[in-house]
């Protein structure tokens, strides 16, 4: 089993002076071993169907690789003496960060489009660095021991679990100071695999809106924090003040870490937002079903501040991560129609945004938004929970299953 803990770090002056001298050795370095391989792809590219009669084909010559790159690293320390205070193994890291970042832009996804092109770090963009293997006595009381620092003060707001060895340590610097990552592994917890079945008991259907954060299949609801809006008033102040300030100053850093902060802020809330509604969420049910939903593209409409503040598939991708941590697992079904069909008869009942209450006229049932869930989106998370269970609505007038409608009678208002 594989799990990272996260730790805040107090670093001396002198230490921090290191830290910055070393990320911005490392940002060299990475720009350059970049630009090598940049200028072994330009040199070499050539048309398929050239012609050595009618245009000369440059003479290939040996790809930069990882290896070589890192071979290469001997004669850098000679040139340059100040990258022989940084640690070896944190060197050859950054040459192995070029090549994946190299490898990702030259290979092809599943749908066979090629991803954007690695860009060249600027002045204060190499935020991070990573020793692939340390001690495993590396922490002693509240200081952690790194290579060529020194005992660096940590903030150990929980302990390591036992039968955890540490893999690799990750330093990154952020708005507010420096934080140390720890990579941990424990061999003898199994990867758990899931192997139940989805029923109508074990499952749990979610529905996600820009109401209510989500709505579940038992009629709760979960409100959205909305801590960026909350946040914008403060965020226009020290943007503004920052604009008045000239570019580079001390002033202007200052007021660029005053803005990074407030951002830093908002999003460990809605972090720490998210982590409590997924471990909510996985203590009801051993599956969870949610909508397919094409979030990068419904965050370019008129409503993308909404969606983002949301942050529908950041909370998505922590509940399937912690999931398989915990042997459940997350179930994403097709979203077509999950509002519009009846969750009681199965007949789909057409009905425009604006209108916040499901109606069938086919079974009478009536879900009120002020009674159960408060819209709509109640009936589309049992649909959800449905689709993912494979249990299919007889479409017959006046059928019932036992979908809870005995339980919501009481909130079902007659037809006029």
């Amino acid at each position: 089993m594989r799990t990272a803990y996260q730790y805040k770090l107090r670093p001396n002056s002198y230490q921090i002076a290191t830290i910055e001298m070393w990320l911005e050795l490392l940002r060299r370095q990475y720009n350059y071993r970049l630009g090598e391989r940049f200028s072994w792809w330009s040199e070499n590219c050539c048309p398929v169907n050239a012609c050595p009669l009618v245009m000369p084909i440059p003479q290939l010559r040996e790809i930069p690789d990882y290896y070589s790159q890192k071979k290469d690293l001997v004669n850098t320390k000679d040139k340059f003496p100040e990258y022989k205070l940084i640690q070896s193994q944190v060197l050859q890291d950054c040459i192995k960060r070029v090549k994946l970042a190299f490898d990702r832009w030259l290979k092809t996804d599943k749908k066979g489009t090629r991803l954007g092109k690695p860009r060249f770090k600027g002045k204060g963009r190499y935020r991070s660095f990573t020793y692939p293997q340390i001690k495993q006595n590396c922490i002693e009381g509240n200081k952690i021991h790194l290579p060529k620092i020194g005992k660096v003060k940590l903030i150990q707001h929980r302990p390591i679990p036992e039968g955890f060895i540490i893999k690799t340590v990750t330093i990154s610097r952020k708005a507010d100071g420096y934080y140390v990552t720890l990579s941990l592994e424990d061999k003898s917890v199994p990867a758990l695999t899931t192997i139940v079945e989805p029923t109508l008991k074990n499952t749990l259907g979610i529905d996600m809106g820009l109401k209510e954060f989500l709505v579940t299949s038992e009629g709760e609801s979960v409100p959205i924090p909305q801590y960026y809006r909350s946040s914008q008033k403060r965020l226009k102040t020290l943007q503004k003040r920052l604009s008045r300030k000239k570019k580079g100053s001390k002033r202007w850093l200052k007021a660029v870490k005053a803005v990074a902060k407030q951002h830093k802020k908002v999003a460990d809330k809605s972090k720490d937002f998210h982590f409590k509604t997924a471990n909510e969420l996985l203590s009801k049910a051993d599956i969870i079903a949610h909508e397919n939903l094409n979030i990068k593209g419904l965050a370019k409409t008129h409503l993308s501040k909404s969606i983002n503040n949301a942050g529908w598939g950041k909370c998505l991708s922590i509940l399937t991560v912690k999931a398989g941590n915990a042997g459940q697992k997350t179930m994403a079904v097709n979203p077509k129609n999950t509002s519009q069909d009846c969750s009681n008869c199965g007949e789909k009942v057409p009905k425009e945004l604006n209108i916040r209450t499901h109606s069938c006229p086919h079974c009478g049932i009536v879900i009120d938004r002020d009674l159960f869930a408060q819209h709509d989106l109640g009936n589309a998370a049992i649909n959800i929970k449905n689709r993912a269970a494979g249990h299919s609505v007889l479409k017959a007038r006046g059928a019932r299953r036992d979908t809870g409608a005995t339980k919501r009678e009481a909130h079902t208002i007659a037809p006029a």
